[in-house]
């Protein structure tokens, strides 16, 4: 017996949204997870709804809170320390990459306790220097520092968690 093979270069047409639809799909979609306008607006494209139509919804979602800028830069600040372990730097690149305004960008990056901050950097870099395989002392430094700065940490604080450790 045979199966008919299915074809993998042929692309699947794109299903479109009705608006009736659309709203449904959008609140479902910002209730699962905060999201921001700017993925909103991409999910909206993508489904083909476009220009005054994806404004109204994403309009009529921010008025029944379910898009909530403010509240998706904290909750996203808070998870990219907490579970990513990523440094103010990269945190702060990635919701201007996202379009948070800066008052909103502000208010997510004081979810970030300093002291809590620094324990998870010097947790961080302690991981990566027992990791380092490398015999040379000031290369393994260096290479562990880089990593740190590319994790989005500031420079002073890496230095001070490198003496930490040294110590």
């Amino acid at each position: 017996m045979s199966y008919p093979r299915k074809e993998y270069g042929a692309e699947q047409p794109k299903k479109y949204w009705s608006l009736e639809a659309a709203k449904l799909k959008i609140a479902s979609y910002c209730a699962y997870q905060d999201r921001c306008q700017k993925e909103v607006r991409t999910k909206l494209h993508e489904k083909g709804i476009h220009g005054d139509q994806a404004e109204e919804l994403i309009s009529e979602m921010i008025s029944e809170n379910f898009l909530n800028e403010e509240r998706f830069a904290r909750s996203f600040t808070r998870g990219k320390f907490r579970l990513k372990k990523w440094g103010r730097n990269k945190i702060l690149q990635e919701l201007k990459f996202k379009g948070i305004s800066p008052n909103c960008i502000k208010s997510g990056m004081k979810e970030i306790d300093p002291e809590e901050y620094f324990k998870i950097l010097c947790h961080v870099a302690e991981r990566k220097w027992a990791l380092t395989k490398e015999t040379d002392p000031f290369k393994k430094k260096y290479k562990v520092q880089q990593y740190l700065m590319s994790r989005g940490f500031e420079m002073d604080l890496i230095l001070e968690a490198m003496d930490v450790i040294d110590s």
